[in-house]
């Protein structure tokens, strides 16, 4: 039996390898829209982040995500990733 791959991707602020699952992707379109991809799967480029609240505000604090997707990053989208991260508590 073929053992499944797990796809490993790494956290943008704190630099660890984590599966894909455990993390939340942000996305940034060529329009320069930024939104929080749930599915993993839109256009553009993406950045992902480790969903704890110390992670996304030192992403906040460090300006990590505008760095690496070459954008301002609305505080909403903060906002939005903090009640994610409510809703799974």
């Amino acid at each position: 039996m073929k053992v499944k791959k797990i796809p490993l991707r790494t956290c943008v602020v704190n630099k660890t390898q984590h599966p894909k699952k455990e993390l939340i992707r942000i996305v940034a379109t060529k329009e320069n829209i930024v939104s929080v991809d749930l599915t993993g799967k839109s256009n553009g480029r993406g950045a992902y982040l480790l969903l704890t609240k110390a992670v996304i505000e030192k992403a906040k604090k460090s300006k990590a995500l505008d760095r690496k997707l070459e954008v301002a990053i609305p505080d909403n989208i903060y906002e939005e990733l903090l009640e994610l991260i409510a809703k799974d508590e």
